[in-house]
Order: structure tokens, then sequence, then C-alpha cells
């Protein structure tokens, strides 16, 4: 797993593959939802609570663990472009 850190634009920059893992208290989420959010935070990687990244040999691999306020945030946005 990678290490807790901030968004990084330089890495970004070299992202080449995305992980997204789940916070334990999310468990009960369907997966057509987990399917839209795991979609939603990798559009806007800076605004994720948990962001990692990790080296691969070609680039980095993004890690997100998705976070009750980031489904909070997420399911707001949806809300306010309606």
């Amino acid at each position: 797993m990678a290490a807790e850190e901030k968004y990084d634009p330089r890495r970004e920059s070299l992202v080449n593959e995305t992980r997204t893992n789940w916070d334990a208290s999310l468990s009960s989420l369907s997966p057509t939802d987990k399917a839209w959010l795991a979609e939603a935070v990798h559009q806007s990687p800076a605004k994720a609570a948990k962001i990692g990244y990790e080296r691969s040999h070609t680039g980095f691999v993004r890690e997100i663990t998705v976070t009750v306020a980031d489904v909070q945030r997420l399911y707001n946005e949806r809300q306010a472009v309606r």
C-alpha cells in the first residue's frame, strides 16, 4: 500500500495506474456507488483525503483510499450539479 502523502503534481504527470481502496466504514456501499465514486475521486485526485504514490517501473501508481469525507464531498458535488 502506498504511504499517506499529499497530492503531488509532478508525480501526477507520471501516473500510469490507479488503485482505489475503501475505508472499512464504507463496506455497505453498493457496487454501483463504488464504481462512480472511484471514477469521481480519481478525476480530482487533489481533493482526495488519503492519497499516495507508489513507484513503478514506468512511472507511479496513484492509490486513493476513499473516506467518508470523500463520499460526502462527492455526493454534495453531484447534488450541486443537478
